[in-house]
């Protein structure tokens, strides 16, 4: 049998998950992860294996009792249990539905909502508002904080969250500490990148929302939304 030691470190299940992607692996190499050592004389791949080989169809291995588990040479209780807990986790995960935190009818609705979020606030807050393609938000997150009076922001901030919640559009939200909710040259300017941005990504920005002082201004609604007005 082959020491742990004895494997080559490009071989390590972890260290080809950060390099190649969780997609990569197979089902020993990921069992293998959540093993963390093997058990004498067995590495913690071929333990992985052992199990697999017992195993032969993951269903059967999301079956397997605690007592089943322990027969297999070098699955003791402490492992048996960790991997049963594995499986429901993963079962669990599977069942679980995106949250939503209501659905967007008008720029309206959520700017009032806001207003009462931002208009005290003594320095700019960026906010991206997550949408799905029901139009029901997903997701809302402070993008950034900024100085008294401006707030410093990428588009590449924004629409990676968009990515990675999946959003079909994206409402983004900012208020303006002197209480006027009037856009200056720099939000249309920022808002023209994001248009752009999310027509190449395939991501509408849906509105851009400026929060004063119990007011707000709707670039969309103001007819401020044309790429050439921006």
């Amino acid at each position: 049998m082959i020491n742990e030691t004895e494997i080559p470190q490009s071989s390590f299940p972890r260290e080809r998950l950060v390099q190649y992607g969780v997609d990569a692996l197979s089902n020993q190499e990921l069992l293998a992860i959540l093993l963390r050592t093997g058990s004498r004389p067995l590495n913690v791949l071929e333990l992985a294996a052992s199990v697999l080989n017992r195993f032969e169809e993951l269903y059967e291995l999301k079956e397997a009792t605690i007592d089943e588990l322990q027969e297999i040479r070098g699955v003791g209780q402490i492992k048996a249990i960790e991997i049963k807990a594995m499986i429901e986790l993963g079962v669990r995960i599977q069942r679980s539905v995106q949250p939503k935190y209501g659905k967007i009818n008008s720029s309206m609705a959520i700017a009032h909502q806001l207003i009462q979020e931002l208009k005290d606030f003594r320095q700019e807050h960026l906010l991206g508002i997550y949408l799905n393609t029901k139009n029901e938000i997903i997701q809302k997150k402070t993008i950034f904080i900024g100085s008294l009076n401006q707030s410093i922001a990428h588009p590449r901030e924004i629409f990676h969250w968009a990515v990675r919640y999946s959003a079909a559009r994206v409402i983004v939200v900012h208020n303006h500490p002197s209480g006027s909710p009037q856009a200056s040259e720099a939000d249309l300017l920022f808002t023209r990148r994001l248009i752009k941005c999310g027509d190449l990504m395939g991501i509408e920005l849906l509105d851009h929302l400026i929060i004063g002082d119990n007011t707000y201004v709707s670039l969309r609604e103001e007819g401020l939304w044309q790429q050439e007005n921006c």
